[in-house]
């Protein structure tokens, strides 16, 4: 069983805040380990903001029971009449987060029977030192860089046989494969999307992030490589273009990588396309029918590597001009 860093972290912070509210000599000590362990996020981002939900909410919190204990009286029911009135006032402020916190400081009064002036010192003391240990504790996050590389390098190797068992149908109408690669590479991709909203997260000054952009190219390559298989399987076999296309899907097999060559491949199907045209026209309805097909399915080719020539600068040096673009 793998223990992630935020049990880490809670068990780091809490006895850190129990100790310092007992050092201080502090009443219900203990409270201060509960509010860190309530306050322990998995982001940075998520951190602060609980940080300030559950702060504002235990003021109000201590306010209300301040309000309804000693003018009504310190009894269980007065504890439910303040709560239909304390939880739609967070509801009001948008610190909802902060309810389960505050009922902290609210038993603390309750259970004291009395709100003096030291006593609701020491309580705002606990709020300070426990949502403070929590957030400070909780500024460091770990690195997902690794894990959104290893999602990057799994998604690209099942990205691979893809293309190349569509090779092999195309070749052999080989109906062997099942096609569990589409739902692998739907399951890495929504687990490295939320790695990536998580990291960005945890850098607060970062508006855009490296990984994003290229897991949201590649679900739209996984939608188009879908979306080509019907018209794969209405290919005729051996068919002379029909070969050629399947030696392009095993070129593009072979090359899946994070990086941008897709012009060359663009330049490979122009080539494709025209040998397509130079075709003679279809006289039969089922030629027609396989013609507008093959149409289709390199134009779904052709929006595929768009998809990666528009994600990045593209790796392939610009060609050299001719002497004739040159005297333009």
């Amino acid at each position: 069983m793998k223990i992630g860093s935020r049990t880490i972290k809670t068990a780091i912070a809490t006895p850190i805040s129990i100790s310092i509210a007992q050092v201080l000599g502090l009443t219900n000590f203990i409270s201060a380990g509960i509010l860190t362990i309530l306050c322990i996020q998995p982001s940075r981002k998520r951190s602060v903001l609980s940080a300030w939900h559950r702060f504002l909410a235990c003021v109000v919190a201590a306010l209300f029971s301040i309000t309804f204990f000693e003018l009504i009286g310190y009894h269980p029911i007065v504890i439910g009449i303040m709560l239909a009135f304390f939880i739609p006032v967070t509801v009001w402020l948008k610190v909802t987060p902060g309810i389960a916190t505050s009922s902290v400081i609210i038993l603390n009064l309750y259970s004291a029977e009395y709100a003096s002036i030291t006593f609701l010192t020491e309580q705002f003391f606990i709020i300070i030192i426990g949502i403070g240990t929590a957030l400070l504790v909780n500024l460091y996050m770990p690195s997902l860089e690794t894990q959104l590389k290893q999602k990057q390098d799994e998604l690209e190797y099942y990205f691979q046989i893809i293309l190349n068992e569509i090779a092999l149908y195309i070749h052999d109408k080989n109906e062997n494969w099942d096609g569990k690669e589409l739902q692998i590479c739907e399951d890495i991709l929504q687990d490295a999307m939320d790695l990536v909203l998580l990291d960005k997260e945890n850098h607060l000054l970062r508006n855009k992030h490296p990984y994003r952009d290229y897991f949201q190219m590649r679900n739209k390559q996984l939608e188009l490589l879908e979306r080509m298989l019907p018209l794969v399987s209405r290919l005729p076999n051996k068919d002379s273009i029909s070969i050629k296309i399947a030696g392009f899907f095993e070129k593009l097999g072979d090359n899946v990588h994070p990086g941008n060559t897709a012009t060359l491949y663009l330049d490979e199907l122009e080539e494709l396309r025209k040998t397509f045209n130079q075709k003679e026209l279809p006289k039969t309805q089922e030629e027609f029918e396989t013609r507008a097909n093959l149409f289709r399915l390199l134009h779904e080719i052709e929006d595929y590597l768009l998809l990666k020539k528009k994600f990045k600068k593209s790796d392939v040096p610009e060609k050299k001009r001719t002497k004739k673009d040159r005297n333009k």
